[in-house]
């Protein structure tokens, strides 16, 4: 950290509105639920006013039209987007989604929070992410590989190993990478694997890459109980979303000995007091793509799993799932962020009153990014590691990322969130400074 962090009076850590007090929130407009944090770090580091409008404005804002021949003959025109928040400390880093939720306000608030994430875990990229308005459940495998083609054509002049690094995010995945590399190496005329990270292992992805981010969960978990002084061994774990973060964490903690009682998905919700059996959900969830049906637990309300009486609560879906209306009722004594802003900012005060420890999404999912690094570092330098070596360099990084964020929680007397975000700004503004403003 720099030496300009203020205190002042603000600094309780409750989830106050910085320069822009008047400024009314909504929980769904993520964008500006997002800033409502940056704006409570801003104010307590002391941002200058410059440097402030420089951090809250993105880099670049791209609308592209996505006309594709669907299968039967007729043509559609889809909308793509993509955001390039920051890019002072490096490339753009960022995934990309195919789901008819996609907005611009999305894409721009997911971008910003990949530039506070890479800088709270000091990697050297910034932000950016990227979407697609669709539904793949209603398009052929062909439609897709269109869909991705012509995406990634239209944002030929932006993405490159040296700009902005693409990856996987909802609904997309190992192959809609592949396809994006092919695309890029085309145009190029070489094969350029460093273009996107989350690739096929045969095509330079790295090993532990699809584990990374519930693996991350995994560890902030486990150093946030050790910090409480709480057991591993029992810790009851509710979790929200069974996708990849959620079935990894949930898989990764009960082989750490905690005792999974609660797991849901779109389709279901299953609870077993005794402790779900995260194998047996997995292999179901294989077979059936979905947990609707399975016979390891009782079925539950999905949002009654946000507030069971567990220790640890991990929402791994989608944003704004804990709120104004149901903070109160929260009953965890650690949420681990696994999805990105599941937590509104109206929540967070409440969160707080409550004694709720949170660790923010800027850092509990931070292991994702943190193994694409790697994988970039891996493709530029042709030379893989095992994954042995991944998951000890991740574990490191993990750890004394959550030291970082929990030593200045302490000596200010913030929250987890909002150390976090005085950390990410504070790193990013150091920059800047230092680069100085090209006129």
């Amino acid at each position: 950290m720099s030496d300009i962090i203020n205190t002042s009076s603000r600094a309780s850590g409750q989830s106050v509105i910085g320069r822009d007090k008047d400024r009314v929130l909504s929980d769904d407009k993520p964008f500006e639920d997002m800033m409502a944090r940056f704006d409570h770090a801003a104010e307590l580091l002391g941002l200058d006013a410059g440097l402030y409008k420089v951090l809250r404005a993105p880099e670049k804002q791209i609308i592209v039209s996505i006309p594709i021949n669907r299968d039967k003959g007729d043509v559609e025109v889809f909308t793509g987007y993509r955001v390039l928040y920051n890019t002072s400390r490096g490339p753009a880093k960022g995934g990309i989604r195919f789901d008819m939720r996609v907005t611009l306000d999305e894409v721009k608030a997911l971008a910003a929070w990949m530039t506070w994430k890479c800088a709270v875990v000091n990697i050297p990229f910034g932000g950016a992410k990227g979407g697609v308005v669709c539904d793949p459940t209603a398009l052929s495998l062909t439609e897709l590989e269109r869909i991705t083609r012509r995406y990634t054509a239209a944002l030929i002049d932006v993405i490159g190993p040296e700009s902005d690094i693409p990856a996987p995010d909802v609904n997309t995945n190992e192959r809609v990478m592949a396809w994006i590399m092919d695309t890029y190496s085309m145009h190029m005329r070489r094969s350029v694997t460093a273009v996107v990270t989350g690739k096929p292992i045969e095509m330079g992805g790295s090993l532990g890459r699809r584990e990374a981010t519930g693996r991350g969960c995994m560890i902030a978990t486990r150093e946030a109980l050790q910090h409480l002084g709480m057991p591993v061994k029992g810790t009851r774990v509710a979790v929200q979303g069974f996708g990849n973060v959620g079935s990894v964490g949930a898989d990764l903690m009960s082989k750490e000995g905690m005792t999974v009682i609660a797991i849901s998905d779109n389709s279901a919700a299953i609870y077993n007091k005794k402790g779900v059996d995260i194998t047996a959900a997995l292999a179901w969830t294989r077979e059936h793509r979905y947990l609707k049906g399975f016979p390891g637990g009782e079925p539950m309300g999905k949002n009654d799993l946000l507030t069971l009486d567990v220790d640890v609560l991990l929402p791994a879906a989608v944003e704004n799932v804990i709120n104004r209306n149901n903070a109160k009722d929260i009953k965890a004594k650690i949420i681990c962020e696994g999805a990105n802003g599941p937590t509104t900012a109206h929540a967070d005060p409440i969160l707080d009153e409550k004694g709720v420890f949170v660790i923010p999404d800027i850092l509990a999912n931070a292991g994702g990014v943190t193994v694409s690094y790697f994988e970039w570092v891996q493709n530029r330098g042709a030379y893989y590691w095992d994954e042995a070596t991944v998951n000890e360099r991740l574990a490191r990084i993990i750890r004394n990322s959550f030291q970082d964020v929990l030593t200045l929680s302490t000596r200010h007397s913030v929250n987890m969130r909002t150390a976090a975000y005085m950390l990410a700004v504070d790193r990013v503004a150091a920059v800047h400074r230092l680069r100085g403003m090209y006129a």
